[in-house]
């Protein structure tokens, strides 16, 4: 038996060299789909590592509040872009009242607009707080000040930037007290926050911030906000102070039945669940489509060792001629694919984590914390896909060659 296996293994190997062409070919389909599959894996599972450290770096003693309903491991309707009212500023300063271990609560707006500073100008996202938004995030303003809770009451007109938008605007002069513009209205510079640098997707250098009521009634025109975050001075507090807000939150909102919420609260180990769960499915998503590259190369092979089989009828004629059997040529045209598929799935494999790897230097250079992630469950997958697309799309060539008669193969031109 071990004979018969390496002297099919020097027939496949002659035959591939001849063809080499032919060969490149029918591996180039599978080899494409495993790398697909490989890379797919590791920029999904980069880009949720990317999320959950964004999480983390806020803080793990936080808890989040969202407009909108949701399921209990499911996202906040909000996160898919619908603008939903449901929270305000009132919210939040009734949490703050009523929790007894909320260190602070702070409120958000968010918007864009392009901020002037005499011939200079930027496009920036901007954000309407409140004046605990440093002892919220846990930051720090490096020069000058942040604004105070009488500043935020008063609708005044003052602003916070980032380190990164100070220099792109100002390059080496003093910022502070400089007079800016955004949507036609004025602000003065009163400070600069410390330079924070990058989490997830969001650049905390590059945006600017203005009190809460300054930012809806002047620059939004709206009386809601978009989402609220509360400190909690203990994590053991967190589960406890989750339901207490949600109840507060009942109360407000007349709200009876707990299935009828139109808000959504979730702590940092909560949102790394359902983040973890929609980020998954995401990556399932992404796979399957991955996978229909390996399918396509599937059907690459069945068709090029159709046409191999009709090259080579005069061959198959003769090894009959001299007493092959149905099973000797329906092995060598099996293995002959799977042989290739073999190959192409191993060359798939280093490919897929190479783009991987460079995938992940680049993001990181662009200052992203982002993991380099390969799972073994992808290199299984795409290695063990590549093997059985050979072995299945194999069949149909390798049954149509061992079919043929001796006589007919050799009359064949």
């Amino acid at each position: 038996m071990p004979q018969l296996i390496i002297h099919y293994l020097r027939l496949i190997t002659a035959t591939l060299k001849k063809n080499r062409r032919r060969t490149f070919l029918t591996m180039l389909g599978i080899i494409i789909g495993v790398s697909a599959v490989i890379f797919i894996n590791s920029v999904g599972a980069g880009a949720q590592s990317l999320i959950f450290n964004q999480i983390k770096g806020v803080g793990s003693n936080l808890i989040g509040i969202l407009p909108g309903g949701s399921e209990e491991d499911g996202p906040p309707a909000s996160v898919m872009g619908i603008i939903i009212t449901t929270l305000t500023n009132d919210d939040a300063l009734a949490i703050a009242k009523l929790i007894p271990h909320a260190e602070s609560v702070t409120s958000y707006v968010k918007g864009t607009g392009t901020l002037h500073w005499q011939a200079q100008t930027a496009d920036l996202n901007f954000n309407g707080v409140s004046a605990s938004y440093i002892k919220t995030e846990d930051t720090e303003v490096g020069e000058g000040r942040f604004f105070t809770e009488d500043e935020a009451r008063d609708l005044s007109r003052v602003i916070v930037l980032g380190s990164q938008i100070t220099k792109d605007l100002f390059g080496d002069q003093d910022p502070l007290g400089q007079t800016v513009r955004l949507k036609k209205e004025n602000f003065r510079v009163i400070g600069v926050m410390k330079a924070r640098g990058t989490a997830g997707f969001q650049n905390y250098d590059t945006e600017i911030f203005i009190p809460l009521l300054t930012a809806q009634k002047l620059l939004l025109g709206i009386k809601h906000i978009s989402f609220m975050r509360v400190k909690i001075d203990q994590k053991i507090y967190l589960d406890d102070s989750v339901e207490q807000i949600k109840q507060i939150l009942r109360d407000r909102h007349n709200i009876r039945d707990a299935r009828e919420d139109d808000f959504s609260v979730r702590n940092q180990a909560q949102a790394l669940q359902v983040l973890g769960s929609v980020t998954d499915a995401l990556r399932l998503f992404m796979t399957a489509i991955a996978a229909l590259g390996l399918l396509v190369g599937g059907i690459g092979i069945m068709n090029i060792m159709l046409v191999a089989v009709n090259e080579r009828i005069h061959e198959i004629g003769l090894r009959k001629a001299v007493g092959a059997t149905y099973k000797n040529i329906l092995w060598q045209f099996l293995l002959e694919t799977t042989f290739i598929s073999f190959f192409a799935g191993a060359i798939g494999i280093i490919l897929g984590i190479i783009l991987s790897f460079l995938a992940a230097v680049i993001v990181r250079q662009l200052d992203y914390d982002w993991d380099f992630v390969v799972s073994w469950q992808s290199i299984v997958l795409g290695f063990g896909a590549s093997c059985a697309v050979g072995l299945i799309f194999g069949i149909y060539p390798a049954r149509q060659a061992a079919r043929l008669e001796p006589m007919e193969a050799l009359r064949y031109e």
